[in-house]
């Protein structure tokens, strides 16, 4: 029967319903230490690239174990390796490293820091991480009690920043940390377990950690907010002067080749303003997306801790509202900053435009004008060649029929060439007139 059943299944389906279990959290016991590091490389090839030069890393760090990687198609990997646990995933534009090693012994919290599992990892391995390491961090785990003031103090004495963050979060546990990077380079977090329930501290680790990671990859769209303000007022100030142009510009309007020579000159700028704003729209758009989408995680993981203020310390999410929210803040401003001036350019072009076209239909009815009189010109001419025509084919018509009467008349006959002449002369104007006509009408058919 089960052979059956899973003949009906939509190829999908098991992969999709494993989906929801491919990254557990990690179990930890009340005495542990974390080792997280995420790595970002930026690759200028598409996303396959970026997933291949992650599992190279990880597939390096495997093999200096003996331990056989993933498939080149895996996105998350967990192995305990004896003396510590990895878990990674690798994301769309990082990879995360959480090393994980239970302390044997009751230690205190700043030796705990030291016995940090980084001290397993090659250091060749380590070094191969030069440039993409965006997130280096310390957890440790430890038992506690209620005692804030005494954990306060000792607080104090491990963290280098002077403005630390705490708070009481899923009805038993705290959480310590100034998200600062340390002399040692790497950020601290203290998760002191008081009442927690069974696989609650490795989810507490997990969004502390994923709370410090998308927040330093949402702040990677602070930088090119920074750099973008500059070249944004210029293109503001250019923009403005060529609008103060056309504004003059029309006030002297007169149609002139020289005004629309310059209007033509005004509208390339413009077209090469439209082109630096959508060169730095291309360039920032993705950048500014995912910032704002990695901001929405922290907030959704702070939300998920269901913090309780400790008395004299920020809560975590007070701290993120005061320091990360104002970058975000700028990165959005900035953003909409790029589609106002892009709308004011394509107005402004289009204004221009308009005008150059207008100008142009004057020019066309101008010219349809001269042209309408030319051909009225040429139609009198036409007529008055016509009128010359008639006479001078009837002259040559009646001097032949007049050459042939004297010479009826010295044949003999009784006939009256000059008589004959004047007789004939209104017949064959009449006839050649007609016949002149006749060739116009088959010509305007034709």
């Amino acid at each position: 029967m089960s052979i059956v059943y899973a003949s009906l299944n939509h190829p999908q389906r098991v992969v999709l319903a494993a989906e929801v279990h491919s990254r557990p959290f990690l179990q930890l016991t009340q005495s542990e230490t974390l080792t997280h590091l995420a790595v970002y490389v930026r690759e200028e090839g598409n996303g396959n690239q970026h997933a291949k030069t992650q599992h190279a890393l990880l597939e390096a760090l495997c093999a200096h174990f003996g331990v056989v990687a993933p498939g080149a198609e895996a996105k998350h990997f967990y192995h305990d390796f004896g003396r510590f646990r990895l878990k990674w995933e690798c994301h769309t534009e990082f990879a995360t490293y959480t090393f994980a090693q239970a302390q044997e012994e009751p230690v205190s919290t700043a030796e705990a820091f030291i016995r940090a599992p980084l001290s397993h990892i090659p250091q060749q391995w380590l070094l191969s991480l030069q440039g993409k390491l965006m997130v280096a961090a310390h957890v440790v785990v430890e038992p506690g009690a209620d005692d804030l003031a005494d954990t306060a103090r000792s607080m104090q004495r491990i963290f280098e920043g002077k403005l630390m963050s705490s708070s009481k979060v899923l009805q038993g546990g705290e959480i310590w940390t100034d998200f600062q990077i340390q002399s040692d380079g790497f950020s601290r977090f203290v998760v002191r377990d008081i009442d927690l329930r069974e696989l609650q501290g490795g989810r507490l680790a997990q969004r502390i950690l994923e709370i410090e990671t998308y927040r330093m990859m949402a702040l990677l769209g602070l930088p090119h907010a920074q750099q973008s303000g500059p070249l944004l007022n210029q293109i503001e100030g250019d923009l403005a002067a060529l609008t103060a142009a056309m504004v003059q510009s029309e006030q002297s309007m007169g149609g002139t080749p020289e005004e629309h020579a310059e209007d033509e000159r005004m509208l390339r700028k413009i077209t090469g303003l439209a082109a630096r704003i959508e060169k730095l729209s291309l360039e920032n758009s993705y950048r500014f997306s995912a910032s704002q989408a990695y901001f929405q995680l922290v907030q959704a993981r702070i939300e998920e801790l269901r913090e309780q203020r400790i008395e004299g310390v920020p809560t975590i999410g007070e701290f993120m509202e005061r320091r990360l929210a104002p970058a975000m803040n700028t990165c959005q401003a900035v953003a909409r900053r790029q589609e106002a001036l892009a709308e004011r350019i394509a107005h402004t072009n289009d204004l221009l435009r308009t005008r150059i076209g207008i100008v142009q239909e004057q020019q066309n009815r101008q010219i349809l004008q001269s042209m309408n009189a030319r051909a009225a010109q040429q139609l009198k001419l036409q007529q008055a060649v016509e009128g010359l025509s008639v006479a001078a084919i009837s002259y040559y018509v009646i001097g032949l029929i007049g050459y042939a009467g004297k010479a009826a008349k010295a044949a003999g006959l009784p006939i009256n060439p000059d008589l004959a002449t004047g007789l004939v002369v209104p017949v064959v104007a009449a006839c050649v007139w007609l016949g002149l006509r006749r060739m116009h009408r088959g010509l305007d058919r034709h």
